[in-house]
C-alpha cells in the first residue's frame, strides 16, 4: 500500500496514511455504468393506463355489406354522422393503441457482488488524475488525487467556511466550474419543476456528519456523503467514473473495511 499526505483545513500537510487496497482495485467501466442504471431505475415508478380503459362499451360492428367501413359503433347513439364508433384506437372515446404498461420491467437489477466490485472499482478511479480531467474537474490548483483533509471537516456548519476551506484546498475552482455550467433543460421536463442542469462538482466523503452537511449543501455541485453510504451513482455520475473526491481521514480509514473482498 503507498503512502499519501493529509492536509488540514489550512491547505497545510500534517500527516501521512496508508491508502487500502481498495484503491488498487481493477477497473472496470461496464460494472460501474451496470450499477449506476441500477440505482437510477430502481427509483422510477411503474405507470400505466388501466387494462380496460375505452374497452367498457357495447359497442358492436354492423358487418360487411352495409357500405360502411366496420367499425363498433354504439347502439341508439345520436351522431351527426350516424351512429357513434367506440372500442377501436381511432375512435373518440376508444383505447390507445399501445398505452404505457404498469407491468413493464423497469429496473436494471445487478448481483450484490457486482455491485460491491462496482463501487470498488469507481472508487479506484477517483485516485487516478487522468479519469479526474477526463470527466472536466479543475484540478490545476489541488494539491494531490484523491485529496484527504483533518476529520475537522466533518464539524463545519455554515458555508462562508466551506468557501475559504475549499479555496485553500484547491477545489473552489471546480465548484465555480459546476455553477457557471449550469444550463435549461431541453424539452417538456423544464416545465414539470426540474429547468435547471447543474454539472457534478467535487464530492465530500465523511466518516461522520457533524455538521458538514448543512455547510457544503448550497454550494452548486457539490454531494456530502457518509463513507457508510457511498454507491456507484454518487462516485461515477451519469455512469462516469473519476469524480474530483475529497476524504477525510476516517473515511479512508473505514473505506478498507467497508468494501473489502467477500
Amino acid at each position: 500500500m503507498s503512502k499519501i499526505k493529509v492536509y488540514s483545513l489550512e491547505g497545510e500537510e500534517i500527516d501521512e496514511i496508508e491508502l487500502p487496497d481498495i484503491f488498487t482495485e481493477e477497473f472496470r467501466p461496464d460494472l460501474i455504468k451496470r450499477a449506476v442504471i441500477s440505482a437510477q431505475t430502481a427509483r422510477i415508478q411503474p405507470w400505466g393506463t388501466d387494462p380496460m380503459a375505452g374497452k367498457r362499451t357495447t359497442a358492436e360492428s354492423f358487418g360487411a355489406g352495409r357500405g360502411a367501413a366496420m367499425v363498433p359503433r354504439v347502439k341508439g347513439s345520436r351522431h351527426p354522422a350516424g351512429s357513434k364508433g367506440a372500442f377501436v384506437p381511432q375512435a373518440v372515446g376508444g383505447r390507445r393503441a399501445h398505452p404505457p404498461r404498469a407491468a413493464r420491467i423497469i429496473h436494471e437489477k445487478i448481483n450484490k457482488k457486482e455491485r460491491r466490485l462496482a463501487i470498488r472499482s469507481a472508487v479506484a478511479a477517483t485516485a487516478k488524475p487522468e479519469l479526474v480531467k477526463e470527466r472536466g474537474h479543475r484540478t490545476e490548483k489541488v494539491a494531490q488525487i484523491p485529496l484527504v483533509v483533518d476529520d475537522e471537516l466533518c464539524k463545519v456548519k455554515r458555508t462562508s467556511q466551506t468557501r475559504e476551506i475549499m479555496k485553500k484546498l484547491g477545489i473552489m475552482d471546480d465548484v465555480v466550474r459546476a455553477k457557471s455550467g449550469r444550463k435549461i433543460r431541453a424539452g417538456r421536463g423544464k416545465t414539470r419543476g426540474r429547468k435547471y442542469k447543474t454539472p457534478k462538482g467535487p464530492l465530500l466523503v465523511v466518516g461522520e456528519d457533524k455538521g458538514i452537511s448543512l455547510g457544503a449543501r448550497n454550494h452548486p455541485g457539490v454531494d456530502i456523503v457518509v463513507v457508510d453510504n457511498l454507491n456507484a451513482e454518487l462516485l461515477a455520475p451519469g455512469t462516469h467514473p473519476g469524480r474530483l473526491t475529497i476524504y477525510t481521514k476516517s473515511a479512508i480509514e473505514k473505506l478498507g473495511e467497508l468494501f473489502q473482498n467477500k
